[in-house]
């Protein structure tokens, strides 16, 4: 793929649920390492469109490309394999297991013992674990019961989920809502440490304050449309917000 070219390109994305035009022709690139926020008031069409990019639904118009190949099938496993990662408010963690297993949950390494019998190969995925927390420098006990942690350290084991199974693309849906205040700017650092190490982020959020410290550009959507995109640093929360409630500057 040719530096600076878009890693994920959305042409003309259109999605129709009966008679309801939730998404009407949007354009959208982003680049690696690049964080883009993804704003809209409720009913906007930000959780569509990214369900769409994740794979749960298939647009009904327009065409998606990944590193310049087009995407033609929509399921949440094929983007998984292409490298794209949702990370939901929910987490989708299993509390009864420990930072380590969270981390390799659902493709767990496997030893043989005396030969043919399978058995978890835990101390190979502790290791392997340890590094992925360590590359995006966050600080965690493998073999704490993810159950214990608080709201803002669970964040960390999806991100740092994500990070080791090679995402290229991080979806990330209010990511900061349901930490404390204490935990909110590491959480923001690990947006930006997974941006530098060239993972392409969607983030998308109600805290205004979050988008001016972490995100390179702005897309906003109102009534299923793009209203507004710009770099951060050459838009104001103003005209974000007045695209948010109103739309397009040219409809205002």
């Amino acid at each position: 793929m040719p530096e600076n070219a878009p890693l994920l390109e959305l042409r003309n994305i259109g999605k129709r649920f009966g008679a309801v035009h939730a998404l009407r022709g949007i354009d959208l690139q982003i680049i690696s390492g690049e964080v883009l926020a993804l704003l809209g008031d409720n009913g906007a069409g930000k959780s569509t469109l990214v369900k769409i990019i994740a794979g749960a639904h298939a647009p009904s118009s327009g065409e998606m490309f990944l590193a310049g190949s087009k995407v033609s099938l929509f399921d949440p496993r094929h983007a998984h394999d292409l490298g794209i990662e949702t990370i939901y408010q929910d987490l989708a963690v299993a509390e009864n297991l420990d930072v380590a297993s969270n981390i390799f949950l659902g493709r767990e390494r496997k030893s043989r013992m005396l030969g043919f019998l399978p058995i978890l190969a835990r101390r190979e995925m502790r290791r392997e674990a340890a590094s992925a927390l360590e590359h995006l420098a966050i600080e965690l006990p493998l073999r704490q019961v993810v159950g214990e942690l608080s709201g803002g350290q669970r964040q960390a084991v999806a991100i740092a989920r994500a990070a080791y199974w090679q995402a290229r693309l991080v979806i990330m849906d209010e990511p900061t809502a349901a930490i404390g205040v204490g935990e909110h700017e590491a959480i923001l650092k690990l947006i930006q440490n997974l941006a530098r190490s060239g993972v392409a982020v969607i983030l998308v959020t109600h805290t205004m304050p979050d988008v001016w410290q972490v995100a390179t550009r702005i897309v906003v959507l109102t009534r299923g449309e793009k209203a507004l995109e710009g770099k951060t640093e050459e838009l104001t929360e103003e005209r974000v917000v007045r695209a948010m409630l109103v739309g397009r500057e040219s409809d205002a």
